[in-house]
């Protein structure tokens, strides 16, 4: 391959015009949502008081093909088909004899993959006749793809942020409000659940799992504002499966096949846009690794119990079966604030059961340290979530051979994280393994199903 191929950029007339549903292919059925009382399945009515209709057909749907909307489309072609790009100083630093890919999602106007749902999701409850989405985010990241993607379609957007990244990264929450939303730290005052937090633990930092139900609770509390969720649910995953289509083609274009796929671990949207487009080639027999990136102080994936457990820390959600620490769970003030999730995609963990995915966990400073060694090497700075698929993809591509292609999915750029770089710089970055202690003790908080 020669360097004037390095940068694969697909025509615009060959973005995919249908999402990926893995439902129909899963090797064994997805276990259902339960209602958090009865621990029976949920029914669309159910779920009907926080999400539109369009998007809950879209979670229960077993149609492998779900067009995309002329109005979405038109929206991603902001930014969309995104580049494949060749790392080829990476390779030649870590003396690499395979090749690296990297997948650019980073020059999306949020700065990362998320607006990839946020358009959608934006969409199909515009469609609805809601006025206003409600949502969390922990870095960022998320928030500010639903507030870019709210300023398209002319609808308000309140985001709670967990109070930890409102205050490492003041300047996601500046952008959110440019956008035209508004944005709290949480927990706040705004909401019972934030309220209740903040009298038993004023110093509390927050969690992805408190805001959520912050989030959840502003939602059902208001006849014309819906919830969105920026990770974990089936059609989540379902819009963001448009990176690893177009993934597919750039690849077949240069008459390549992907040998290992990798990227980082929150809630696994970014993860599995990446992987489940290339899920029937693996179950056809084809070598295809799957290798999920996740921090050793949130280690989800690796560490986790497979079980029914909440979405959210108030137990407003439907019981999810997942690979979870426990919605008790407290994470860490670690700088990557959008892996900081209790639990994973049920998809994602469904495929993790059958021993599809190869799941490794790292400290934050060792991925910091292949941030800058990707930053010095390719010229481009990665937000500290994706840090985590660097370190993953450079280990991987030590132990590869020639010819093999590894493929890694630039979730985000890391302009706003700078504050997070200057602690590394500093030497004022810790290094946290969760004790198998609070693990366990969030467990205990698991219902018995």
């Amino acid at each position: 391959m020669s360097n004037a191929h390095d940068r694969i950029i697909l025509p615009a007339d060959k973005m995919p015009t249908q999402w990926y549903n893995p439902q129909p292919d899963l090797p064994t059925p997805l276990a259902p949502p339960l209602d958090p009382e009865t621990h029976e399945p949920v029914t669309p009515d159910q779920l009907g008081v926080i999400f539109p209709t369009s998007l809950i057909e879209q979670e229960m749907s077993q149609d492998r093909w779900i067009p995309i909307p002329q109005p979405v489309l038109d929206a991603y072609r902001l930014w969309r088909p995104t580049p494949l790009i060749r790392a080829r100083n990476l390779e030649k630093a870590i003396g690499a004899k395979c090749r690296i890919f990297y997948k650019d999602e980073s020059v999306s106007p949020a700065g990362s993959h998320k607006p990839n749902t946020a358009v959608p999701q934006a969409y199909f409850n515009m469609t609805e006749g809601v006025k206003r989405l409600s949502t969390e985010t922990g870095a960022g990241q998320w928030g500010t793809a639903l507030s870019f993607a709210c300023s398209q379609f002319g609808m308000d957007c309140t985001v709670y942020m967990v109070k930890v990244s409102y205050e490492m990264k003041p300047y996601r929450q500046i952008l959110i409000r440019n956008y035209g939303s508004t944005v709290h730290p949480s927990p706040s005052e705004l909401t019972r659940t934030g309220a209740e937090m903040l009298r038993r633990d004023p110093g509390c930092k927050g969690s992805l799992g408190l805001a959520i139900s912050e989030a959840v609770e502003d939602a059902a509390t208001h006849d014309d504002t819906k919830y969105t969720l920026g990770s974990v649910l089936n059609h989540v995953l379902v819009h963001q499966t448009i990176v690893g289509l177009e993934t597919e083609q750039q690849l077949a274009e240069q008459g390549l096949k992907p040998d290992h796929l990798v990227g980082c671990v929150g809630g696994g949207s970014n993860f599995a846009g990446l992987v489940l487009p290339f899920l029937r080639r693996k179950l056809d027999g084809e070598n295809i690794h799957f290798v999920a990136s996740e921090p050793r102080a949130c280690p989800s994936l690796t560490r986790g119990e497979y079980r029914y457990d909440y979405g959210d820390m108030a137990r407003l959600t439907p019981l999810m079966k997942m690979h979870t620490l426990g919605h008790a769970f407290m994470p860490a003030p670690i700088h990557a604030g959008g892996l900081r999730y209790h639990g994973d995609a049920p998809i994602l963990c469904n495929l993790m059961e059958e021993g599809l995915i190869d799941a490794r966990s790292y400290f934050q400073t060792d991925c910091f340290d292949a941030a800058r060694l990707f930053l010095q090497t390719q010229g481009f700075l990665p937000a500290p979530e994706t840090s985590h698929a660097i370190k993953a993809a450079i280990d991987v591509a030590k132990e590869a051979g020639p010819d093999e292609n590894v493929v890694f999915l630039y979730s985000g750029h890391g302009m706003l994280d700078l504050a997070s770089y200057d602690a590394y710089l500093k030497g004022n970055l810790d290094n946290f393994e969760l004790p198998q202690s609070d693990i366990d003790n969030a467990l205990k908080e698991c219902p018995q199903i």
